[in-house]
């Protein structure tokens, strides 16, 4: 490392990322929930670098606790962050990377302890054992004397004393806020409720959005309806009856009659399940969930780690599969296989809820996600390799589970990436994927496309017209809502489909393949020959499934 750069270390959850961002006045990811960063970042504030690295698991093979252990071998002067109510338990476990090197202690959380009144004295004590600065501070609300007192410390670092010895501060949280069976784990009883509560916890985001979006849609697409037509038939007059300009505006899968039903739908459901994901990111209890769904994902490949990263994924699948950088070596293939397949992203969600309700069938939305969840569980029970379901994969964790109430300023800052994502980066490629459909159908590829691939659709019991959805749902998940189009009467299907028709072409559309982005990071994170046999696997598992959906629906009455 260049002279002037701070490495910055510490466990997974210890505040690095949020005690820098406050530092240098930049934004950073970061959450309360193990595992946020995944790369090493550095922040500049003057003349000094901040290298913020992953949290350090010890006993882990993550490439994220590779990548910090890399980058604090070359390090001069490091900056070690530890959590108030763990400093106890997590300091003997990092001292010992510190030796011959300068170093300053930041001890987070003050406010969580339930004595700080004896924190200067506690803190002064542990810097004189230590001989190195020790500075206590809430990362989460930094003042200016906090700041400065940071940067003082940073300045005045010391080598470690050898022999370390020190005493115990005998910090404990003061937190009252506690997870259902959390504190009972020897208990049979308990650890089933708290799995039990965490499922259902898992699904709460997912049910509040759509009831949210069905609502929304409910009010305001009467008035979106009432702007429409008028418009419609002013650019009517204004293209003509034919041409190209008619059909890239107002065609069957045109501008001005597809892009208020995406924004009606997908709007509300994006902000609503952004908000929740972010206060469950701000609040800890994902990593409850992880704890409490260990027991029963480890027979399908994954720990209870990898669970976050697949909820992750209902946001967007790019950052969730790059998260995985922290889940162990012999789990994450699984897991970015779950995210692949199960992990109905904010764009792909949202499209199949337009699409159930423009043939008057919102209520197909649970059982669509029944089977999408089933199905996942089937397809990583074939697929993952032995070393992952074997009962040696314990899930490593840090103890002492602690969840917080998340205030609006945390759940914003965990929520503002998807909600930018998808403003930024789904809304233009959907209104790219209407032009390229619409110039298709205008030059009548859309009908000799559907002819031709007539016959596969047919396998699935679904009409020609299913294809085209199909195609371009593999390379953006918005396009499953080709199944679609806009009529007088509003949002209509494209072709008549019976209920389980209408869930298998959904459903085959968004699992057949991941989007093409996520493929690409994907083979990125891992390697092409990897991503090839994932995207066949998905492919078969999918197509399967599909048949199964599509022939054994019609059994049920």
């Amino acid at each position: 490392n260049a002279a002037g750069t701070v490495v910055v270390v510490g466990k997974e959850s210890a505040g690095k990322s949020r005690l820098i961002s406050s530092l240098t006045g930049r934004y950073a990811e970061y959450g309360n929930f193990a595992g946020t960063t995944v790369a090493c970042e550095e922040y500049r504030l003057g003349e000094r670098v901040f290298v913020d690295t992953p949290g350090i698991l010890r006993h882990s093979d993550t490439e994220t606790t590779r990548l910090a252990l890399a980058e604090l071998a070359g390090a001069e002067t490091v900056l070690v962050v530890v959590r108030a109510t763990t400093l106890d338990r997590d300091l003997p476990d990092l001292l010992p990377l510190l030796e011959g090197r300068r170093a300053a202690l930041v001890v987070t959380f003050r406010d969580a302890i339930r004595n700080t009144a004896d924190v200067p004295t506690t803190c002064a004590e542990l810097a004189r054992e230590l001989a190195i600065p020790v500075v206590a501070v809430d990362a989460r609300a930094l003042t200016a004397d906090d700041r400065e007192a940071v940067l003082n410390a940073v300045e005045s670092a010391g080598e470690l004393a050898s022999p370390v010895a020190w005493t115990a501060t005998g910090w404990q949280s003061s937190s009252s806020m506690r997870p259902s069976g959390a504190g009972n784990r020897g208990s049979v009883l308990a650890t089933v409720a708290s799995a039990c509560n965490a499922i259902l916890a898992l699904f709460i985001p997912a049910v509040v959005a759509v009831w949210v979006a069905n609502g929304v849609a409910a009010a305001v697409d009467p008035l979106l309806a009432a702007w429409r037509e008028p418009l419609v038939a002013e650019l009517g007059r204004w293209t003509g009856d034919t041409g190209l300009v008619r059909a890239l505006l107002i065609g069957s899968y045109g501008l001005v009659t597809m892009g208020p039903m995406l924004l009606v739908w997908a709007v509300p459901t994006v902000l609503m399940y952004a908000v929740l994901l972010g206060a469950y990111k701000a609040s800890g209890l994902v990593d409850w969930i992880n704890v409490a769904l260990h027991p029963l994902v480890r027979p399908i490949g994954m720990s209870g780690r990898d669970v976050v990263r697949v909820v992750m994924g209902f946001g967007c699948n790019v950052p969730a599969v790059i998260s995985t950088r922290a889940c162990s070596s012999c789990s994450r293939g699984s897991c970015i296989s779950a995210i692949a397949f199960g992990a109905a992203c904010s764009y792909q969600f949202p499209a199949t809820l337009a699409v159930l309700a423009a043939a008057g069938r919102p209520g197909l939305v649970l059982p669509y996600l029944g089977y999408l969840f089933v199905t996942t569980i089937a397809y990583l029970w074939a697929t993952a390799p032995r070393k992952a379901t074997s009962p040696l994969n314990v899930l490593v964790v840090e103890p002492g589970l602690e969840l917080v109430w998340p205030g609006p300023k945390s759940i914003w800052q965990e929520a503002r990436s998807t909600i930018v994502q998808f403003f930024v980066l789904a809304l233009p490629v959907f209104f790219l994927i209407t032009l390229v459909a619409s110039l298709l159908d205008w030059l009548g590829l859309v009908s000799w496309a559907a002819r031709g691939l007539g016959p596969v659709m047919g396998l699935f019991n679904l009409p020609a017209e299913a294809a085209l959805p199909v195609v371009l749902a593999s390379i953006r998940k918005d396009g499953i809502l080709l199944f679609t189009t806009v009529g007088e009467a509003g949002p209509q299907l494209a072709v008549a489909m019976t209920s389980v028709q209408l869930l298998t072409g959904v459903y085959l559309a968004g699992v057949l393949l991941p989007c093409l982005v996520t493929a690409l990071t994907i083979a990125r994170e891992k390697s092409w020959r990897f991503t090839s046999r994932l995207l066949a696997k998905q492919a078969v598992a999918a197509v399967l499934f599909s048949l199964v959906l599509a022939w054994g629906g019609r059994l049920i009455p």
